[in-house]
This record gives structure tokens, sequence and C-alpha cells, in this order.
């Protein structure tokens, strides 16, 4: 059992059947009144987010979500299918579960599949990620008082923004939690 004042970012519990992780919390200790702890947490199936206030004496039961490290081998219709890279195990995850996860990861690429309980309900892309420029406008020099961008298209059909001296078939890393441009390979 965990109590609502042990809450750190990240970490998971049950409550009321369902799977929640905290996103965001702060404890709160007004000058009347009894302390609290404001909450930010997050549906691990359905990924909704709920703000809420917390007893720090509430009791909950801490869920242990399972992270493995799986191959990304194939896209077939509304099926992507995940290899175990030690049991080589391949299980097929529906398009609902991985939503746009996977925009910035292409074939044989290492993701963490996350399940509860051996319900798969997630996919975490790798942080960081390096893909080929396909389809790029040229730089056009001009208005650069301010940081210039255009939209480039990657190898997995992605379109970023990058700066205006990036160009087609080159290399770049890119954070796959915000979907920025970080630097040329």
């Amino acid at each position: 059992m965990i109590s609502a004042g042990d809450f750190r970012n990240g970490l998971s519990f049950e409550m009321d059947g369902q799977v929640f992780q905290v996103v965001e919390f702060q404890h709160v200790k007004p000058g009347k009144g009894a302390a609290f702890v404001r909450t930010k947490y997050r549906n691990v199936k359905t990924g909704a987010v709920v703000e809420r206030s917390f007893n720090p004496s509430d009791k909950f039961e801490r869920a242990q979500l399972d992270r493995r490290d799986m191959t990304y081998l194939y896209n077939d219709g509304d099926l992507y299918h995940f290899m175990d890279s030690t049991t080589y195990d391949q299980i097929p995850i529906g398009a609902a579960k991985i939503g746009d996860t996977l925009k910035y990861v292409k074939e044989n690429m290492v993701c963490k599949v996350l399940s509860y309980k051996g319900e798969v309900f997630g996919i975490e892309p790798p942080i960081f990620v390096e893909l080929l420029i396909t389809e790029c406008e040229p730089g056009v020099k001009g208005d650069t008082a301010q940081s210039a961008t255009k939209l480039a298209t990657v190898e997995t059909g992605a379109t970023i923004k990058v700066p205006l001296f990036i160009n087609q078939g080159e290399t770049i890393r890119i954070d796959t939690r915000t979907g920025e441009y970080m630097e040329r390979v």
C-alpha cells in the first residue's frame, strides 16, 4: 500500500479498479486547515488526465507496470507487430492502443511495450531517433531575424519543422516526446 503523501512523478497506483500514473503532484499545507496533495494523474489505459486533491493519509494499492524492450517489426493494416528480443515471441498490437506514438519509429527500432497484468496498453518510443529527410523545400534566405524554420518530411512520413540550412537527404536527430528537431547527424 502507498499513501497519497508518498506520491512522486511516474508512480503507478490502483484506484476504483483502474490504473493511474502520477504526472504531477504538489504537497500543499495551507495556513488554515489540513494539508492535502494536489495531483494530476493519467489513466494508463485510456490516457485521460485528471486533476484531483487527496488527503495525504489516503491509501492506494501500488500498481506494477511491465515495461519490456521489444523490436518494432512491421505494420499490417490496423495491427503493429513487435518481437521480444530475448524470447523471439511476436505480439500484434492494435492501432487504437498505439495512437500516434510510432510517428517517428521505423522498422527494427527497439521500443518499450507497456503492459499491466499481461494486457498491453501502450508503447514508449525511444527518446531520440535519427531519421533521413525524404522531402524538403530548399531554404530561402531572407527574414532570418528570428529562428526561421521550414517543413520537412522524414522517412516515416512524419512532418516536422527544421532550420533553413537542413536539406533533403540529410539525417537528423528528433526528440520523440516533443517532435522537435534536435541536431544534424
